[in-house]
């Protein structure tokens, strides 16, 4: 049997947190499989630390980030760049996770060149197309383009139903961020000089991820002011808010914050250091997926600071709360946290509901059904939909 070609396309940290399992478990599989790592360097240094983290190198670094890039800007250098590589490779498949720029690019570039497409974390909707922006867009796109769906809820896998996907298409997986919590050492000290420089003893610690595209402005300096008011109103809090390198967050939350006592703005951190803050936390307020994801494996209750999620199940169990870009509810609901004990204890005690951490393990059995195929030795086989089977049903 040969071997099949499977590119993984990587752009943001996140998906090089979420994807790192299954490319260590492709790597499992080198009988199967040549596994090759394409970077579109969306997100410069917040990737590259991330890959260390993991152990892990590009194969194709295509170095596409340009300061202040546009939207239309970087789509179309993707684009292109994808296509070019696509011809180069020639894969068998293409992996991509999530609803990056990145990932509807790749998705595009490899339909239009008739390479089967797999998408984890797939079926996540908000069904609001400005919330998450431009997100919501992006991951309808690559679900109309996309063969094998790895869902990781029966929620998600639900979604890609309703929108007419095939049924054995779509896979229910679990979510890989809890496959790579388990890969990453949380105990010891912080590797960045400025986290060990905190005094946290007897302090309760807040940590605070906010930078998305739909509250750069206002809803951003709001959440600012709810900060100021949180370490004003609570005497024991620090509050630690790695800023996002976007220029558009690092001017609002410097001009906001920069003086503010027991509001640490430090650069952003690596992965390991990330998991250590949370598991440091005592609350978290952000606006990151996959943080509403980690956050329940800690037990730490997560404030949402958006206006929707596509992750509803953090709600549902009560592990998160949305409370959008207001101040004076952001401040109400973290304060009903810090004061009320049995309050906060039911939201600490949620259990997280993405997974048992086999994510990647199932998604490469799938593969080496799907794609690793006896017979599926020309292109044009790429395009079969037969004897998919969901190992979770």
């Amino acid at each position: 049997m040969r071997r099949h070609k499977i590119l993984t396309i990587i752009g943001t940290r996140p998906e090089a947190i979420k994807l790192a399992p299954v490319m260590l478990e492709l790597q499992k599989a080198g009988d199967r499989f040549d596994s090759l790592l394409v970077s579109t360097a969306q997100h410069r240094e917040m990737l590259d630390a991330v890959l260390r983290a993991f152990q892990l190198r590009p194969d194709r670094d295509l170095d596409l980030m340009q300061p202040n890039q546009t939207l239309a800007d970087f789509t179309s250098r993707s684009l292109a760049a994808l296509t070019r590589v696509f011809a180069e490779e020639s894969p068998d498949a293409i992996l991509i996770q999530g609803d990056t720029t990145t990932v509807m690019t790749a998705a595009l570039a490899a339909f239009y060149q008739g390479i089967r497409v797999g998408h984890v974390e797939a079926g996540l909707r908000t069904f609001d197309r400005r919330h998450p922006f431009p997100e919501e867009v992006n991951r309808r796109i690559v679900s109309a383009t996309a063969d094998l769906h790895f869902a990781p809820t029966e929620r998600a896998r639900a979604n890609l139903l309703r929108e007419g996907l095939a049924a054995d298409s779509v896979f229910v997986t679990g979510n890989t961020i809890v496959d790579a919590l388990r890969l990453m050492p949380v105990e010891g000290p912080f590797e960045a000089e400025r986290l060990r420089s905190l005094n946290l003893e007897g302090r309760r610690l807040v940590l605070v991820t906010a930078h998305r595209r739909e509250n750069h402005g206002t809803p951003l300096r709001a959440i600012c002011q709810a900060l100021r008011e949180l370490v004003e109103a609570f005497g024991d809090l620090e509050i630690v808010y790695p800023v996002h390198l976007n220029p558009n967050v690092q001017a609002v939350a410097r001009g906001e914050l920069g003086n503010c006592p027991r509001i640490h703005l430090v650069e952003p951190v690596g992965y390991p250091d990330l998991l250590r803050l949370m598991a440091r936390s005592y609350l978290i307020l952000t606006d990151s997926g996959g943080i509403q994801e980690e956050a329940p494996s800690f037990h730490k209750p997560v404030l949402i600071l958006r206006e929707a999620t596509e992750r509803p199940e953090v709600v549902e169990v009560g592990a998160g709360r949305i409370v959008g870009t207001n101040a004076e509810r952001i401040v109400n609901e973290a304060t009903r946290l810090l004061r009320d004990p049995k309050a906060y204890a039911e939201m600490s005690k949620a259990l997280n509901p993405f997974g048992d951490g086999h994510a990647a393990e199932r998604i490469v059995a799938i593969l080496k059904e799907q794609v690793a195929e006896p017979g599926d030795t020309q292109p044009g086989a790429k395009e079969t939909r037969s004897r998919r089977k969901d190992p979770q049903r």
